[in-house]
């Protein structure tokens, strides 16, 4: 899963949260809560959904960090794990050398 692919799950799962927001519009920096206009049950249940969906755990504790569009990618790519790789770089066919992650030796 590349990062573009975690946008597009999160920007489908606000849209489910507030289908009369183009979600894909949003500015990543501004507060979902307030660019949305949804309450906390809606942010519950936006996280209850990326977590089912994504497979993951999100901690309570880490709900500040899903604040915003641009933070809540972040975060979920640091959960997940995924080097920060957009699809179109995933698919260059040029690349040579080890794998960025797990390239070293015991």
């Amino acid at each position: 899963m590349t990062r573009d692919d975690i946008t597009a799950v999160l920007i489908d799962e606000l849209g489910r949260i507030a289908p009369e927001t183009d979600a894909s519009r949003l500015d990543p920096n501004a507060e979902l809560r307030d660019e949305l206009d949804i309450d906390s049950m809606d942010f519950l249940n936006l996280v209850t959904a990326l977590a089912e969906r994504l497979v993951i755990e999100i901690p309570e504790t880490d709900y500040p960090k899903l604040a915003t569009l641009g933070h809540a990618v972040d975060y979920l790519v640091e959960r997940l794990g995924v080097a920060a790789v957009t699809s179109s770089e995933q698919s260059e066919p040029h690349h040579r050398g080890p794998p960025a992650l797990g390239s070293e030796s015991s």
